[in-house]
């Protein structure tokens, strides 16, 4: 399930399956432009970064994003038919690909507040279902998630730390469970390390961050 997905750094994925989706890319090391879709989870520099969007997209490429996002990402040079604007709790499809949206919010901090309208992601590729969290908490919208495969944040301070991360991911139990958000601005290693020593026996712990 995990063939060619790579997380390249922080909490940048990149999926080759049916089609070849980034999630939020970011300190990208080379020109790609390769990019067939684009998931933002919120507006910060590190989610939505338009130097490093610049190095994937192409001249069809649709970028997904938050509502709040949409005049910016305009100005970036988008078109307006090449972006789809979502909110939370909301189910989509954009060339063939399903998915729908988890809101994500920090609960006892607020560098991510619920009002924005900022999300994570199930998408849906050939029957798996992937969760990509966004930054956030463990919340009650986001332990109703049911997934295959579930990528987390794990770096604290503007997400769950890694023993937080580790019993939300011990509460919705996906298959797979994959750190995130770690190794450069908030979070280290052994951060992830931990994540994945703290997961119940049933729930494989991989890290992807190379």
């Amino acid at each position: 399930m995990l063939e060619n997905i790579e997380v390249l750094y922080h909490s940048s994925i990149r999926i080759e399956k049916e089609k070849v989706i980034y999630i939020d890319p970011f300190r990208i090391s080379k020109n790609y432009n390769d990019a067939d879709l684009i998931f933002i989870t919120h507006s910060h520099f590190d989610h939505y970064s338009p130097e490093d969007i610049e190095k994937i997209k192409k001249e069809d490429t649709v970028i997904i994003a938050p509502k709040d996002l949409l005049n910016t990402i305009i100005r970036d040079g988008f078109k307006e038919e090449n972006i789809v604007s979502v909110e939370p709790n909301k189910n989509y499809d954009s060339k063939g690909i399903e998915f729908k949206t988890v809101p994500a919010y920090n609960i006892n901090k607020q560098f991510h507040p619920k009002s924005n309208g900022w999300v994570g992601y199930i998408i849906n590729i050939e029957n798996i279902n992937y969760y990509i969290s966004g930054d956030t908490d463990a919340n009650e919208d986001n332990k109703k998630v049911k997934c295959d495969i579930a990528f987390v944040p794990v770096g604290g301070t503007y997400t769950m730390t890694c023993d937080e991360a580790a019993e939300f991911i011990n509460e919705i139990e996906p298959k797979i469970a994959i750190p995130i958000h770690y190794g450069t601005i908030v979070g280290t290693n052994e951060d992830a390390q931990r994540f994945i020593s703290l997961l119940n026996s049933n729930i494989e712990g991989k890290i992807l961050m190379k």
